[in-house]
């Protein structure tokens, strides 16, 4: 099972980029966003991984490793950052190409990010003295809120599509976290976080994949504004 996590990465990574070139999709084309995108969500949750892993708050199982680490991290989480975002937006993209009306009112839109804060602020209250709870709903709850104040239209076409997204994200996150193998690739104190999994997954890590995501959406459409912006003068 070595090389497991390694896998995981490049198996979620090939069919997006080979689709990628498909003459309709033309996904390619968003790489000058997208890339700049993901590199500035690394810096944040790259930083944070690196503290919650020096913490103990969680940890990966070497026995699923490569053995190559940067900055105490895996190799391997190096690429989740990179690999699981590019096959996501492309997924997002993908959809609204094949279903441009896959799209929420804006008042379906406002009741969803209205019960979202309103979990996310009443856990915090509750479980502040948990580290990943709290970096992460705290961290979701701003994003969340910033968009919504700035940019609403996008969580019309986010939210159903990260309802699809999260299915692919399930079985990636399922086998990480011990789903199908002996021991769980990524591990938890649990004394960090709420302690409620759905199977294997942690609660937590659905709020993280919204917020690692949608900050790569947002500032992909805010790259390409500025693209678009730039070739019109």
């Amino acid at each position: 099972m070595k090389y497991l996590y390694l896998w995981l990465d490049i198996g979620s990574l090939l069919i997006p980029f080979l689709f990628s070139f498909h003459p309709k999709l033309q996904f390619y084309k968003k790489w000058r966003s997208l890339f700049p995108a993901i590199f500035i969500m690394m810096l944040f949750f790259i930083s944070w991984d690196i503290f919650f892993t020096h913490k103990g708050i969680w940890g990966f199982n070497k026995a699923y490793l490569s053995g190559y680490n940067l900055l105490n991290l895996p190799i391997e989480e190096w690429l989740f950052f990179i690999c699981i975002p590019y096959a996501c937006l492309f997924t997002h993209y993908s959809l609204l190409y094949f279903f441009p009306k896959m799209r929420f009112k804006n008042t379906t839109s406002s009741v969803i990010y209205v019960l979202l804060i309103s979990i996310l602020l009443g856990v915090l209250l509750y479980y502040y003295d948990h580290w990943y709870t709290v970096v992460n709903f705290g961290y979701a709850a701003l994003l969340l809120g910033w968009i919504y104040n700035n940019h609403s239209k996008l969580l019309n076409t986010f939210f159903p599509t990260f309802l699809v997204i999260l299915l692919p994200f399930f079985l990636i996150n399922g086998i990480l976290t011990g789903i199908g193998i002996n021991n769980p690739i990524v591990w938890y104190d649990n004394s960090e976080n709420l302690g409620v999994r759905l199977l294997t997954i942690p609660v937590e890590d659905i709020i993280y994949a919204l917020g690692m995501l949608l900050t790569v959406l947002a500032l992909t459409e805010f790259f390409e504004e500025q693209y678009i912006s730039k070739s019109k003068q």
